[in-house]
């Protein structure tokens, strides 16, 4: 008899966008190395379906997990999936929720979150305990490079920076930041006339 195909069996919940099905699953980091893949960073931009790793952001991010092993957030990575997904409910009352099964040699593009796989990656070689913490990851079926590319457009033309000023309000972690807070709040000129929201005031700007 031919042997089973050796495949990957994650719990999830499966939803519809633009009428295509898609799978929400909580993956141990320790499976993160293994399934994810970047695209080759030396092919032309145009055949790419993402942006060349910065490596230069790996360490601070690396260090953002491994330092704040009890408060570190990280959002979802949406990636594509080069191969038919199985998914198999529960039951007939719960269809949208069950296990989906992942073939080993499927490849796994990531759409969106590549540098926190990296830092995930650099984390896990510092600190092996994380291997059992999970990340959220939501999959789609892969239908191709004009298809994954725009998926990288629309997942990142709406994003929007936030401001410093807004990011160091609302920071409580970082000793420059609570000390930036602290001398505001203590010195009644800084604390009323401080736009703690915006980096750059407008010409008439009461603040």
């Amino acid at each position: 008899m031919p042997q089973e195909e050796a495949s990957l069996v994650f719990q999830a919940v499966k939803g519809i966008q633009a009428n295509k099905e898609y799978f929400i699953s909580m993956v141990p980091l320790s499976t993160i190395p293994k399934l994810f893949v970047f695209t080759d960073d030396e092919l032309p931009p145009e055949v790419r379906a993402q942006r060349t790793l910065n490596k230069s952001r790996i360490p601070e991010m690396c260090n953002y997990i491994v330092n704040n092993p009890n408060s570190y957030v990280f959002s979802s990575l949406t990636v594509s999936v080069d191969t038919d997904i199985v998914f198999t409910p529960v039951s007939e009352e719960h269809p949208y929720l069950g296990t989906i099964r992942i073939p080993m040699q499927a490849k796994c593009l990531i759409n969106d979150g590549q540098h926190r796989k990296a830092a995930i990656d650099a984390a896990l070689a510092e600190d092996e305990t994380l291997k059992n913490e999970t990340i959220s990851v939501v999959m789609y079926k892969d239908q191709g490079l004009q298809s994954s590319q725009q998926m990288f457009t629309d997942l990142n033309k709406h994003a929007v920076t936030t401001s410093k000023s807004l990011n160091t309000l609302y920071e409580s972690k970082d000793r420059v930041a609570i000390i930036t807070k602290n001398v505001v709040n203590g010195i009644d000129f800084l604390r009323k006339y401080t736009d703690k929201e915006k980096d750059n005031l407008s010409k008439f700007s009461s603040n």
